[in-house]
């Protein structure tokens, strides 16, 4: 045994050992490896003179531990102990662990320091700081601000939300001096923006240090990045930052190409996970000690701390991959909309396309339309063709081949002069019921919700369980109904064999294409993963129409017009022979609006309907899922507002085995069940507040001690918004 000053506390375990023990028990010792030092307990040292309380958030992402701790600040740390660095504090001690004035024991575990005040709140003794990680102050007020924003928005911790939010340290980065930041940038000129109404005005407002929010639809074509690229110029002219959120690194990597080419290397940083942890590390604090004032990245990105924001951009905010994975689970769009308000800065949300979300900020008045006249529209756009069920009946080609003859023709003359683009929906889309006779998707009479034919042939709904006996068509009258059909499952092969000499590539989860040559080729891509064509593809296939339509989900038709829109934003337009046909019920809304290519028509209309039926995002939405008696146990014991309705709870379908889990999925083999609460608009807040309350208290209950719950019999999830309602 050795004691705290050095010396043996005694001799007598060698002084007779035979030689052979001796070598044994030095031969054991250098073998032996070096005991790693922990962190001093600081027992009897000295404090800070000024202000030696630190205010800490340890990094323990559970609801009932979401609140900060103090702890006392030695006098040795007392420099680099300032608010926003990395520290490591025990936690867990018990009160009667106290020893010459300071609380011991308890593991260690990460934080950041918040505060640094005079005294604490806490009126026992305090454990002091364990270590000050990296002097680098990573964690602004302004961050922890919009961080505590998102947390109370999406009823999670504070400390989950900073786990998204800042990046982990690597040392070598932080070690290594940012650039010198280069002065801002002349304005640029206006570009393919006097396409669209008020386009330059928009770049003068942000030139000038103005805060103009747009909602923009985007032309068809690849100028959308450049378009966005003189934004952001514009915005470092005034002498403020930029952030550009973006889904995916394809689209990363285009407007990365574009702010070089307008900007010049050296003025923004790009934020994927695909720079590996050391280089995006360093971009991240190259952003943060102010060096580079521009960002572009994917959803990570949305918390980036630019400094002085002058403009919050989000290029295809109905993109699922906005949505965050880990929890909370925040969504891009609401993440830049909280930080628009924080920091009254600019805000552009553009795509091809239009969401919901995005027509509602328009007419709230928040933000302005951003759109180009008609007449430019028909210029750029390509010229759309459809096929429906009359068509198909009436065509022997798709009877024998699943393939209409228009899009045959189609694909023959286009590979005349450049290559043909066919998009076939994933699998897994699941088809839902419908009226047999108007296709208008079967909904329950008391919730709205969606109508699924269970065993037997009984109709239930997959919102709130009730099962529903006497349905009849609101549309029409007609009381058939009929499950929406997959269409042409053999594309590929079926194109193949009918043109030999053409090459096909073929682009999806497994191998997606970024780009493909402007040689006549078919390329076959799944919604989402399309490359582009140089000079544009000569004609596009949107197969299987039902499959995207008749998904068993609030946003179907909406999801599938943004990714038919996706698709034909990159065929040539009709004045260059560019030619889209999409096999779908012409009559139907989304189908209308892509051949208008109105997809900012389609947005209003389906708002004002889901304002009438209390959809959201006019009303705002919770799921809770879990095992039957958690969910059971979980509604009895929350606080709801007056105003909340319960729907359901219904089981959730089982996920199977070998794929991968979705997001809120139940692991694979057990059985859940997910319940709704619907409450009106301006009771969104109270309803996270009421549901973060009720699982910190059962979190505290059961001792959950991590992000992961307990056991998988107690695991309750909540996720306030979810994607996928039904």
């Amino acid at each position: 045994m050795i004691s705290e000053d050095g010396q043996g506390g005694g001799g007598a375990a060698g002084e007779g050992a035979p030689p052979e023990q001796l070598a044994l028990i030095r031969e054991s010792v250098r073998q032996a490896k070096a005991p790693r030092a922990k962190p001093r307990t600081w027992r009897g040292a000295a404090l800070a003179e000024e202000l030696p309380v630190a205010r800490v958030l340890v990094d323990k992402g559970v609801l009932h531990l979401d609140r900060y701790f103090d702890y006392a600040v030695p006098a040795e740390l007392d420099a680099d102990a300032q608010p926003g660095v990395r520290v490591r504090v025990r936690f867990g001690a018990g009160r009667g662990r106290v020893r010459e004035g300071r609380r011991e024991g308890g593991g260690l575990i990460d934080g950041f320091l918040v505060e640094r005040r005079a005294a604490s709140d806490y009126s026992g003794p305090l454990a002091a700081l364990a270590q000050v990680v990296s002097p680098e102050r990573v964690l602004s007020q302004e961050l922890l601000g919009l961080a505590r924003a998102v947390a109370d928005r999406y009823a999670g911790s504070l400390a989950d939300v900073l786990q998204l939010a800042v990046p982990p340290r690597n040392a070598r980065a932080e070690q290594r001096p940012s650039p010198e930041p280069l002065p801002p940038p002349a304005p640029p000129a206006a570009g393919s923006w006097d396409r669209y109404e008020r386009g330059g005005a928009f770049l003068e407002s942000l030139a000038s240090g103005g805060a103009p929010r747009a909602v923009w639809n985007a032309l068809p074509g690849p100028e959308w990045s450049e378009e966005l690229a003189r934004a952001v110029a514009a915005t470092l002219a005034s002498g403020r930052g930029a952030l550009v959120v973006v889904p995916d690194g394809r689209a990363a990597a285009r407007v990365d190409a574009a702010l070089t080419a307008v900007l010049g290397p050296g003025r923004h940083a790009l934020l994927t996970a695909d720079a590996g942890p050391e280089k995006r590390y360093r971009e991240w604090l190259a952003v943060r000690r102010g060096s580079v004032r521009a960002v572009v990245g994917t959803r990570a990105a949305m918390f980036a701390p630019v400094q002085d924001l002058g403009l919050l951009a989000l290029w295809d905010d109905g993109d699922d991959s906005h949505s965050e994975l880990h929890a909370p689970q925040p969504h891009a769009r609401e993440v830049l909309l909280l930080r628009a308000a924080q920091d009254r800065c600019g805000f552009l949300m553009g795509g091809w396309s239009c969401t919901v979300e995005g027509a509602q900020l328009v007419e709230s008045g928040w933000a302005r339309p951003l759109v180009a006249p008609r007449e430019q529209v028909r210029r750029t756009a390509p010229l759309v063709r459809t096929v429906g069920d009359q068509d198909l009946a009436r065509d022997e080609a798709a009877r024998a081949a699943r393939l209409p003859t228009l899009a045959w023709q189609a694909v023959r003359e286009g590979l005349k002069t450049g290559p043909v683009l066919v998009q076939v929906p994933r699998r897994g889309y699941v088809p839902r019921t419908a009226c047999a006779q108007c296709r208008a998707a079967a909904r329950c009479r008391h919730c709205s919700g969606p109508l699924e034919a269970r065993d037997g042939g009984a109709l239930w709904c997959g919102w709130c369980g009730r099962e529903e006996g006497a349905w009849h068509c609101p549309e029409c009258g007609s009381f058939r109904l009929r499950a929406q059909v997959v269409g042409a499952r053999r594309t590929a092969e079926e194109l193949g064999r009918a043109f030999p000499a053409v090459p096909v590539r073929t682009s999806g989860r497994e191998h997606v294409l970024d780009t493909v040559p402007g040689a006549p080729a078919l390329v076959v891509s799944t919604p989402g993963a399309e490359p582009v064509a140089e000079g544009g593809y000569a004609a596009a296939l949107l197969l299987d129409g039902w499959a995207m339509l008749g998904r068993p989900d609030l946003r179907a038709g909406e999801d599938a017009l943004r990714r038919w829109v996706a698709a034909a934003a990159l065929v040539r337009p009709q004045g260059d022979g560019g030619t889209v046909v999409v096999v779908a019920e012409p009559t139907l809304r989304p189908v209308q609006a892509l051949v208008r290519w109105d997809p900012v028509g389609h947005a209003v209309r389906e708002l004002a309907e889901r304002a009438e039926l209390g959809f959201p995002p006019v009303s705002r939405m919770a799921a809770v899922s879990g095992a039957a008696e958690a969910v059971t146990g979980f509604l009895a014991a929350v606080d709801l507002p007056g105003e909340a309705e319960v729907l359901g709870p219904v089981p959730v379908p089982p996920e199977p085995a070998g794929r991968p889990r979705r997001p809120g999925a139940p692991p694979p083999g057990e059985q859940w069940e997910r319940a709704l609460i619907r409450v009106p608009p301006g009771s969104g807040a109270a309803l996270a507040a009421a549901l973060k309350a009720a699982q910190a208290t059962r979190m505290a209950r059961t001792g959950g001690a991590g992000r992961s719950g307990r056991g998988a019999d107690e695991t309750v999830r909540v996720r306030i918004d979810p994607p996928d309602i039904g």
